[in-house]
């Protein structure tokens, strides 16, 4: 059965009856989903961050039982010498074989006048070029002796400003002083909260010969197992292989946890929002109770009032919504986060703004229909009569 709704530009007069209720709700509701929005923002930007770090083609040679802890893997410095003679299917080219030794580890790096703080040096050669493929030098150049080379994100993983961070600068770290030479991305990957100096510079600093990891990338030929293999038959050297896709899937999986409790704060904050709704809903229609019996009486039915008050609810989230993504896009998109894994930029994507927008019209439909149904289940004779 069809019933005769209310003309549209009601809710929508309604709404600039009252301003100022009006803007209090209207902000209320944008700083809620702006929070929703850096919450998500954060997920999707630890994901990705994850996601696009591990290249397919490489595999990843460490110490055996070391887990994903790499920074702890001990190994003879020989192994990189030993995979690509011992092990076919090793891209190649010009001669010589993508094989990148290096010394990974976390340390305390101190940036200008402030207290050092933790952070993730590797140590490495020209090589780590070919293997990483995905890193690029943005300003300056490869590290000489006694120099060192940052990641874009290395300056909020230490705790610095971008100018502390500069090339020219110098940093600490294992009792030296570095200069920076350069500047590096690598396509929003967790190499870019690093600081990257060459291999026998902090093997001398840190009074080691061996390597953390050697990484080698296969050729479209090459298979994965002859490394898993070599690797099984040296019982000498302990070693274990993971291609570098299935450690950082791993690392995505440790990490379940926090995206899980990252999950429970957005629907806490929605959870918020709907009682802050509500609160402010039925404030606005507790005091038009006369006006909805007036409704009844001249012959629209309570559904039909439930309908307009949930389109003045939707109007509202609509427009906040349409407010926090913008906010969100241009202030909260690309912002740098510090991690335990290093540093990520928040990420406000299509699905971001797709869950952040479905929260705020969400907000605005269960905020309203609540004190919508409540206010009018009074009868029409005490709704003419109240003050």
């Amino acid at each position: 059965m069809f019933f005769r709704l209310l003309p549209w530009e009601y809710a929508i007069r309604n709404l600039f009856r009252r301003p100022l209720r009006t803007c209090l709700t209207f902000f209320g509701l944008t700083t809620v989903i702006v929070l929703v929005f850096v919450v998500v923002g954060f997920i999707r930007g630890l994901e990705r961050s994850l996601a696009v770090s591990g290249d397919p083609q490489t595999a990843v040679i460490f110490s055996l039982g070391m887990g994903e802890n790499l920074e702890y893997s001990s190994i003879p410095m020989r192994t990189s010498d030993l995979v690509p003679a011992s092990v076919g299917g090793i891209q190649e080219r010009f001669g010589q074989k993508y094989v990148s030794p290096e010394l990974y580890l976390g340390t305390q790096v101190g940036v200008g006048e402030k207290e050092a703080a933790m952070g993730l040096v590797r140590g490495v050669t020209r090589s780590a070029l070919l293997v990483r493929r995905q890193v690029e030098i943005e300003e300056g150049n490869w590290p000489k002796s006694g120099e060192v080379m940052l990641g874009r994100m290395a300056a909020t993983k230490f705790g610095a400003t971008e100018t502390e961070a500069q090339i020219g600068q110098a940093i600490t770290f294992e009792g030296r002083t570095w200069k920076i030479s350069g500047i590096f991305s690598a396509g929003g990957a967790a190499f870019e909260s690093e600081a990257w100096c060459r291999l026998d510079d902090l093997q001398q600093a840190m009074k080691r010969q061996d390597l953390s990891i050697v990484a080698v990338t296969l050729a479209s030929s090459g298979d994965f197992a002859d490394i898993d293999l070599f690797c099984k038959e040296r019982l000498d050297l302990e070693l274990q292989a993971m291609q570098e896709t299935e450690y950082y899937a791993t690392l995505q999986k440790d990490y379940g946890p926090v995206r899980w409790l990252a999950w429970l704060v957005v629907l806490l904050v929605f959870g918020a929002g709907v009682f802050a709704g509500l609160n402010t809903m039925y404030g606005a229609v507790v005091g038009r109770i006369p006006e909805l019996s007036t409704l009844q009486t001249i012959g629209f039915m309570r559904r039909a009032i439930v309908v307009s008050l949930i389109q003045e609810g939707m109007l509202l989230a609509a427009g906040a919504s349409l407010l926090a993504a913008f906010v969100a896009l241009f202030f909260v998109n690309g912002f740098a986060v510090r991690f335990t894994m290093g540093a990520f930029s928040l990420r406000i994507d299509s699905v971001a703004v797709l869950i952040g927008c479905g929260v705020g019209l969400s907000l605005g439909f269960f905020g309203a229909i609540p004190p919508a149904i409540r206010a009018l289940r009074m009868p029409v004779v005490d709704g003419l009569k109240a003050v």
